[in-house]
């Protein structure tokens, strides 16, 4: 049936500075017009090309100052929208005419579970815990006189508050949590680690991708970047069939050799292992320990020889894909001599069980059935630092574990299955992830077998950096989803403020049918401002990548090679392989990412089986043992994502990754312009194990989820950012896919048809319970696609469109 489509509305036009009084009056935290500067800092998304239209920004301190700012637009018929982290592409957080800003709700703790007196497990519930701000700037301790306890279902009238319109003073500048500035409200413990670092999480692959430019392949077509001037670009897919038709991709031959064979890329290889001998990024034998750096002159010196010449935004480097703020040597301290973001040497693979190093190169065996003698040898992450050049390792080993030179010792036995995290809504997903790093539980010592605490940590199952703390209730999909399930699987309780301005505490036993509908659907039903979230012990992961280049000939066999390889793995393995085009002068990557939670020799068969492929020689591999916050920040570092740029995203679940779908995907991609990734992404394990959210179980039995990342520079208008990645997902996705996405991966202008899939046949019962809790339709800055009579509601309003083909 076609759904007609309404024209989203926006009533245009500034607020009376009476309105900015009233709402001042009524909530403690601060109010913004348009004319503040705030305004406009606390209002950036991540996607650069959203046009702010809103008229009014409001930061929350706590679920009652939310509850009054619900109230208040319900009062006078303004739309809302959330800015707590999510939907900073889609540009929905800022859709709304009041912007409620939650970055100022902060609070973070953690807890070990308790025991009740028949043996269950227990926690501290939200109802008991100090409001948030009660404490302090930091994590809400335990308070010297116990609050009184939030009413649920309590609905506070703005006009019985008795507050004047005097507001406390801010302590520092605002945050943008989608832009990932610093927080104004620092967690306790957030002092500099320099694990948190993306460099430091793998310096190897930082000093890599920041390298100078890989040796042109003669017969290869530059990559283009987005054109200024945009043309119309029409689906490549009529061609593709005739294309198979010919001999098989992986055997094709270039005018350089022969590309399915390890020799034919020697020339390229030879040239970027010049470099690696330099500056420590990957060589081809093990390369003798480097001097310490003494000082500064020299530090700047070495850094401009790794990157000469490329300032962000440069002609050079538009995406900022070599170097920017966050990559720049200059900018990191020196920890005992030793600078962490200039070049390390690369250590040889030790030898480990079922391992074995010749000059040959490495020779493996394993439960596989694959056995590797290839002529180019494996080299891992940084190694030659002293383990006292760095700050102490809760993980137990002898220094950052996958930066120090020594073995790590074997991590501490966690005596607890699980923890509790409890954080408010304007935590982002790395402070989550840093806060329990840095306050890890009691566990057994490996060495002494005695029971010490504070040496396990413990972390939720969630996204990588950077995203926000929707996702808890949009899916979450993460390195330990396969294990743990999705972060929706894992919340315990959820305080949130309904479209009448009622505050509820969301759990299994208070309410089952909302707490059915937000495990996935959340912000369409009101506006979550403190989660309870179940964390796992995750003392260390064998986890890092693998990268290639991106050849057309070769790259199908290496996606296959890889999906094989992992067929069957057990839930302790996450795993992805991704083609990401990167700026004309560095060519574009197929980099493989692994992260194994558990032993590294388990661990290891993996990194031996993908490894054996040897179509291409491998230009980095820095697997090895790390801590999962390293882990984390890899995602982020391998996208280069920055904010202010231009986003755009699609995704898809699908059951089967076939050879066809390989073989167009790597087709269609070596016509998409610089600044795109597509990703194919492990799923399953643990996803599948939950019935009990609105998620139905189609979606979550799902073997790959797919998605395609688009991100390029203001200014540029090429609509083959966008349709590439379109034509791809329906084309040739599209193919094998089943329904909709995860609710976390839903862009901008999805079609109702398709956001609708993403519930399968749950979405009549999860339309019902909107019409129950929100009838006028309050929530629609979201992925919400239907107003409250049920028609789709339009585009959103605040992204200029990109010119159609008759403009062009």
């Amino acid at each position: 049936m076609s759904i007609p489509v309404l024209s989203a509305i926006h009533t245009g036009g500034p607020l009376n500075d009476s309105l900015y009084d009233e709402l001042a009056s009524v909530v403690k935290g601060p109010v913004f017009k348009p004319a503040d500067a705030e305004f406009h800092t606390r209002s950036r998304t991540f996607n650069g090309k959203i046009q702010l239209l809103s008229k009014m920004v409001v930061s929350p301190l706590d679920a009652k100052d939310v509850s009054a700012i619900v109230q208040f637009c319900n009062k006078h018929r303004l739309s809302p929208s959330v800015k707590a982290g999510g939907y900073g592409i889609a540009g929905w957080s800022v859709a709304g005419d009041v912007i409620i800003d939650l970055s100022m709700i902060k609070e973070i703790d953690i807890e070990a579970p308790g025991t009740t007196e028949d043996g269950g497990v227990t926690w501290t519930k939200l109802l008991d815990m100090p409001e948030p701000g009660s404490k302090g700037k930091s994590r809400a301790d335990a308070p010297t006189k116990k609050p009184s306890p939030m009413v649920v279902q309590q609905t506070i009238p703005p006009q019985d508050s008795g507050r004047t319109s005097t507001k406390r003073p801010r302590e520092e500048p605002s945050p943008d949590g989608e832009a990932g500035n610093v927080p104004d409200r620092p967690v306790r413990g957030f002092g500099y680690n320099p694990w948190t670092s993306f460099d430091a999480a793998s310096r190897a692959t930082g000093t890599f991708l920041r390298g100078p430019a890989l040796p042109p392949v003669e017969g290869d077509t530059p990559r283009e970047p987005p054109k200024n001037k945009p043309r119309h670009h029409s689906p490549v897919l009529e061609t593709v069939n005739t294309h198979l038709q010919a001999p098989a991709l992986e055997n094709r031959q270039s005018s350089s050799g022969s590309e399915g064979s390890s020799g034919g890329s020697a020339t390229t290889f030879d040239s970027r292992a010049s470099f690696a001998n330099s500056t420590g990024t990957a060589a081809t034998t093990p390369p003798p320990q480097a001097e310490t750096r003494k000082d500064e002159e020299t530090l700047a010196a070495t850094s401009a020889t790794v990157a000469p010449a490329l300032a962000p935004g440069g002609g050079a480097d538009p995406f900022g894909y070599i170097s920017g703020d966050s990559y720049s040597p200059s900018r990191l301290p020196i920890y005992g001599g030793v600078d962490l973001s200039a070049p390390a040497p690369v250590s040889s693979l030790a030898p480990t069980s079922g391992l074995s190093w010749s000059s040959s190169g490495l020779s493996s065996s394993s439960p596989f059935g694959f056995t590797s003698s290839s002529s180019r040898p494996m080299t891992m992450a940084p190694s030659g630092l002293s383990s006292s050049s760095f700050p102490s390792n809760p993980f137990g080993g002898a220094g950052g574990a996958g930066l120090s030179g020594g073995t790590p010792a074997a991590p501490a036995k966690p005596i607890h299955s699980h923890a509790y995290v409890t954080f408010g809504a304007g935590v982002k997903q790395k402070e989550v992830d840093i806060y329990t790093a840095e306050n890890p539980l009691e566990g057994t010592s490996s060495v002494t077998g005695m029971k010490e605490d504070g040496v396990v940590p413990y972390h939720i199952p969630s996204s990588a950096h950077p995203v926000g703390s929707s996702t808890m209730i949009l899916a979450g999909f993460g390195f330990i989803s396969r294990m743990y399930g999705l972060s929706i699987d894992n919340i315990v309780e959820v305080e949130m403020v309904l479209a009448d301005g009622s505050i509820v505490i969301v759990s299994k036993d208070a309410d089952p049918d909302l707490w059915w509908a937000i495990r996935g659907a959340g912000p369409a039903f009101g506006i979550a401002t403190r989660y309870k979230v179940k964390a796992f012990p995750v003392p260390v992961v064998f986890a890092g990548n693998l990268i290639y280049r991106f050849h057309r000939a070769t790259a199908p066999s290496l996606i296959k090679h890889f999906r094989d390889c992992i067929k069957g793995a057990p839930r302790e393995l996450y795993a992805n392989v991704l083609l990401t085009a990167g700026p004309a002068d560095k060519d574009s990557l197929v980099v493989i990412q692994i992260c194994y939670v558990g032993p590294k020799e388990k661990g290891m068969e993996y990194l031996q089986a993908i490894s054996s492929w040897d179509g291409e020689r491998c230009l980095l591999n820095e697997v090895n043992e790390k801590s999962f916050l390293n882990q984390q920040d890899s995602v982020a570092q391998v996208l280069r994502g920055k904010s202010g740029r231009q986003w755009f995203i699609r995704s898809s679940l699908i059951h089967s990754l076939p050879d066809e779908v390989i073989h167009k995907t790597v087709y269609s991609f070596s016509n998409t312009p610089i600044g795109c990734t597509w990703i194919f992404e492990l799923a399953g394990g643990a996803i599948a194990d939950y019935e009990d959210t609105c998620l139905p179980k189609e979606q979550r039995e799902a073997i790959w989820t797919v998605a395609a990342l688009h991100q390029w520079e203001m200014g540029i208008d090429d609509l083959r950012c966008v349709t590439t990645a379109e034509d791809w997902m329906k084309d040739v996705i599209g193919t094998v896919a089943l329904g909709g996405p995860l609710p976390t991966f839903l862009g901008r202008h999805e079609t109702p048809e398709r956001t609708m899939a993403c519930y399968g046949k749950n979405w009549s019962r999860l339309a019902e319970l909107k019409r129950r809790y929100d009838p006028e339709g309050l929530f629609k800055n979201n992925f919400w696609p239907l107003d409250k009579d049920g028609n789709a509601i339009g585009e959103l309003y605040n992204e200029p469109p990109s010119p159609g083909p008759e403009e062009l």
